[in-house]
């Protein structure tokens, strides 16, 4: 960066630099101006993106007339200041801090190839040798770096004369310090070379919000420490691996000593976990994926969590599928047996021709020859939100135009679908009005049936930074998750109440007066009926149906309404209902009716799960509407499709298909005859898994695309190897309607080929006159003439929302948000600023009626349970279980049980309990979590041993076709075991 390039609109501070003028923006810093103007100053404590304290004064600089040194970092230029960073006295200061430093850390180098401390020692000319070498630390003895230690149990409170007796003893001995820390999976720490620039406290205390890392001890004892001085593997900390980022000298580095040496390339790309969308860098060795590290993108600005930073190796898991499979003729499908892991078992390998011809004619017959076709086909696709923006492009356009059927969907359906039923509904549009990050913006935050420091943990760093700046957030949810430390309120209502609660809040409101009258009359319609449906909703009255106080109701309804900007975020825990709809309805209606949208900081957003659900859905990967949302029935978006998909008028039909648990409802009628899956596992994702499994086993033609024989490969004719994210390029759409590039890094194992190719070849064979030239390794032109920029282009042009984003400029920008109409537009990160995509250009406002779980409690299931993600699983486990990092950190299902509730069910922590519900029944261990309310029992569904979804509901919501996840009446008891080591 020149001197001249300043930020806009900035009054430069002109000065001297080494006998130079300069300029500085207001509040720059004096390291800052000088690295502008290419004048390099040694600097360790400081990092980019974080605060500087000026400690490490490696950085110091001469100022004239002052008569110390000031270090560079924390210290801002005055006009006519005066500044040497290179005299004498500034470079010898400079080089005896490197040997000082050099003299209790001397090895760097050898820990982190780009070790800062050893390129600042050499650019300085600073020597080791000058200063005797201070003594290393101790070994502390390793834990099993196999099994996650539980957080230690607080030790008893020693008598008084014992802490004096210790104190005493510390004045004359050095306390105990750590040398080599092994007892983590993914890190390592060498405090040998730890120079205490606390940038890693930095980094996890003010940047990822984790409070885990910190100072301990005094003067020349001083150390870092995890927690009280607790092994790292024992400690609270979430392994987001920012202080990995941030060390200069590799003191706390992976586990795989990755940092020793350089990688031979570095290939940008974007995180294949959440709907975050974090940018990311691959460092690649031999077509091997060694480490990452995050970059600067819009929505993680170089942030990483666990998964995205070290769940890499699941692409180079020797379990990856390498070669096509054809099922043998003597193994029939049993779908009591789908977690049977040797395919030869199973399958006989085959070419890709034959493979795809046996995939083909499988179809063909099941088009020609089924008696019974039912009212939308005998065939049914589920695509993938794990794949690119054109996959699920050309998987949605092979279904509908080779079998004659809207009968597609994916996991938005078990996800998001009522947030995107509701949304449609009253603001004639799916999309998040805001982005995330835009609770940097919020005055008020409301946080519903989210998790974020799980599932979105990124974002969750966000809302802690946001909080510690004053931001109010209240967090809405039966459990006590992880952010209610940081929350204003928690509000811990009973499960399945959420519309009694939520229609509190908006009795209180309309009937305080609390309103925005103006922002009601020129945008909303129906706000008469909804004042009259909320009379009967009093806090008094919803109370004891939600279990939180009336004053406490009130208090959060007028904080939410009377905030400048307040912004509600939620997750699954709204949508995964029967009354999901009527939940998402209730957000809308709070921030239309106090005009709490259309600006920064304020807003609607539904938390996306996977790294492409926006995508998918955008692209049409749903069985009501065409690619970005034009409905099925409307003959003008049919036309369109048919017109740019070259078919003869009247081709498309105008019913809408069935959806997830729809097809495999009619499969097991066997109305569904075939079926073709691309990434997805529903015999682990979907209610009612066994009902699942039985509807897949009895296909007469199943072909599954994907990376690993999962639960659902295992009951398929034909499994065709695909490539993993890291091995392909391709768009993605997060969250925040943000369209990334994410680009191939390395080469697929064995003959797997990249789906958007595995997709057209079907297409040919089932007689499509498909040109598009996709590459079968997963690699992507820059131009749009053929492969998948080609694809991207013709999707455009069907997209409204990103026709002013071409192949090129995606290619050039990496990273643009929708909607974005020419290709000088910018993108809209906050739409609706002035109506809404409706008829009318106003949003509408629907009242919602409590109504009980399809299924509640009662003397023989009189528990409720709760499923959900994990920190460091996603979804149905069949990447993150093949990462032996986050394998390792939790090797095996668990259902967490409050202390209470488990004593009250004679049950301990780690005993094996059993827990069964009208559908299945499943045996797992304990964990203890007070965090849990009372007769509640959770189990994340990442684990085929104990698969959460052989016990949940498969009830679905009536408008958005989503089945009740999220709650189910369960009984849970200690397990008793066979001889034969079965629970009963």
């Amino acid at each position: 960066m020149k001197t001249n390039d300043l930020p806009e609109h900035a009054a430069p501070i002109v000065f001297t630099l080494n006998g130079r003028a300069a300029e500085a923006a207001p509040g720059e810093t004096l390291l800052k101006a000088a690295q502008r103007a290419g004048v390099a100053v040694p600097h360790l404590c400081h990092k980019d993106g974080l605060r500087s304290p000026g400690n490490c004064r490696a950085c110091v600089v001469e100022i004239a007339g002052e008569r110390v040194l000031a270090p560079s970092c924390c210290r801002a230029p005055t006009p006519g200041m005066v500044v040497t960073t290179d005299s004498p006295r500034a470079a010898a200061a400079q080089k005896t801090v490197l040997e000082l430093l050099l003299s209790d850390a001397p090895d760097t180098a050898a820990l982190k190839h780009d070790s800062e401390l050893a390129h600042w020692a050499q650019v300085a000319g600073a020597q080791t040798g000058r200063f005797p070498l201070r003594t290393h630390y101790p070994v502390r003895a390793e834990l099993p770096s196999t099994v996650r230690a539980e957080p230690v149990e607080a030790q008893r409170v020693p008598p008084v004369e014992t802490l004096r007796q210790a104190q005493g003893e510390r004045m004359s001995t050095q306390p105990e310090r750590v040398g080599t820390d092994s007892s983590h999976p993914a890190m390592t720490v060498n405090l040998d070379a730890c120079i205490q620039c606390t940038r890693c406290i930095r980094a996890c205390r003010e940047t990822q919000g984790n409070d885990v890392l910190g100072l301990a001890f005094r003067g020349g004892h001083a150390q870092i420490v995890f927690d009280q001085n607790d092994p790292m593997g024992a400690s609270t900390c979430v392994a987001c691996g920012e202080c990995v980022q941030v060390c200069p000298t590799g003191a706390i580095a992976p586990a795989n000593g990755a940092y020793a040496q350089p990688s031979q390339k570095q290939v940008d790309s974007v995180c294949p976990f959440c709907g975050v969308g974090c940018q990311l860098t691959y460092h690649v060795t031999d077509e091997k994926i060694e480490h990452v590290e995050g970059i600067a993108g819009p929505a993680n600005e170089g942030r990483l969590c666990v998964k995205g930073r070290f769940g890499f190796d699941y692409a180079h898991s020797p379990e990856r599928l390498t070669r096509p499979l054809i099922r043998r003729t003597d193994a029939p499908k049993d779908p009591q047996s789908v977690m049977r892991r040797d395919w030869k078992t199973l399958f006989r390998e085959a070419s890709w021709d034959e493979a795809l011809d046996v995939a083909a004619n499988g179809f063909k017959r099941a088009m020609a020859s089924t008696p019974a076709r039912g009212r939308q086909g005998p065939v049914a696709g589920f695509g993938s939100a794990k794949g690119t923006n054109e996959e699920a492009y050309l998987f949605q356009k092979l279904i509908r135009t080779a079998f004659d059927t809207h009968n597609v969907d994916h996991c938005t359906r078990l996800c998001h679908a009522s947030s995107v039923a509701a949304l449609m509904e009253g603001l004639g549009s799916a999309v998040v009005t805001n982005p995330l990050r835009d609770v940097e913006h919020a005055d008020f935050v409301l946080l519903i049936g989210a998790n974020p420091a799980q599932n979105h943990p990124v974002g969750a760093t966000w809302i802690k930074n946001a909080v510690k700046r004053g931001m109010k957030l209240v967090l809405v949810d039966p459990r006590r998750t992880e952010l209610a430390r940081h929350s204003w309120k928690h509000l811990g209502f009973k499960s399945g109440t959420d519309v009694a609660l939520l229609n509190a809040l908006l009795h209180t409101i309309v009937f305080e007066g609390l309103t925005d009258p103006a922002y009601i009359e020129a945008h909303t319609l129906d706000f008469a009926l909804l004042k009259a449906h909320l009379v009967d909703f009093s806090p008094e009255a919803m109370a004891p149906v939600c279990g939180i106080d009336a004053v406490t109701l009130r208090e959060v309804a007028r904080a939410y309404a009377t905030a400048k900007n307040a912004m509600i975020l939620w997750g699954m825990g709204i949508s995964q209902h029967t009354h999901g709809t009527d939940n998402a309805r209730c957000l809308i209606a709070l921030s239309l009716i106090t005009g709490q949208i259309g600006r920064p900081g304020t807003g609607l957003h539904p938390l996306r799960g996977q790294n492409n659900v926006q995508g998918a859905s955008d692209a049409g990967l749903i069985p009501m509407v065409l690619p970005d949302y034009q409905k099925v029935g409307d003959v003008h978006a049919r036309e369109k499709a048919e017109r740019l998909w070259h078919l003869p008028p009247g081709t498309l039909r105008s019913e809408a298909g069935l959806t997830v648990v729809e097809i495999i409802d009619a499969a097991h009628r066997r109305e569904i005859r075939a079926m073709l899956i691309q990434g997805e596992n529903p015999a682990m994702s979907d209610p009612d898994a066994t009902h699942a499994r039985e509807a897949l086993a009895g296909l007469d033609h199943l072909v599954v695309q994907d990376i690993f024989l999962t639960e659902t490969a295992s009951l398929a004719d034909v499994v065709l190897p695909a490539t993993a994210w890291p091995e392909k390029t391709g768009s993605v759409t997060n969250t925040d309607r943000c369209v990334q590039l994410g680009r191939k890094a390395v080469r697929a194992p064995g003959e797997a080929m990249a789906d958007a190719w595995i997709t057209e070849q079907l297409a040919r064979r089932l007689g499509l006159d498909w040109t598009y030239g996709v590459a079968a390794d997963g690699t992507a032109s820059e131009d749009a003439h053929g492969g998948v920029g080609a694809v991207f282009e013709e999707m455009r042009a069907m997209m409204p929302s990103i026709a002013g984003l071409s192949w090129s400029r995606l290619q050039r920008e990496g990273a643009v948000t929708y909607p974005v109409s020419s290709e000088r537009d910018p993108g809209q990160p906050v739409v609706f600023t002035d109506g809404f995509p409706t008829v009318s250009g106003r949003a509408t406002l629907v009242g919602a009626n409590v109504t009980p779980p399809a299924e509640v409690p009662d003397a023989t299931f009189p528990m409720v349970l709760i499923t959900g993600r994990q920190l460091e699983h996603w979804h149905t486990g069949s990447m993150t279980r093949r990462s032996g990092v986050l394998d390792a950190l939790e090797p095996g299902p668990v259902v967490s049980l409050h202390t209470n509730t488990a004593q009250r069910l004679g049950l301990q922590a780690g005993a094996v309990a059993q827990v069964r519900s009208r559908r299945g029944t499943v045996a797992l261990p304990v964990r203890l979590d007070d965090a849990m309310p009372l007769d509640t029992a959770f189990i994340p569904f990442a684990y085929a041993e104990a698969a959460a979804n052989l016990l949940t509901n498969p009830a679905l919501d009536p408008v958005g076709k989503i089945a009740e996840l999220k709650y189910c009446a369960v009984d849970v008891r200690p397990a008793v075991f066979t001889q034969e080591s079965a629970p009963v």
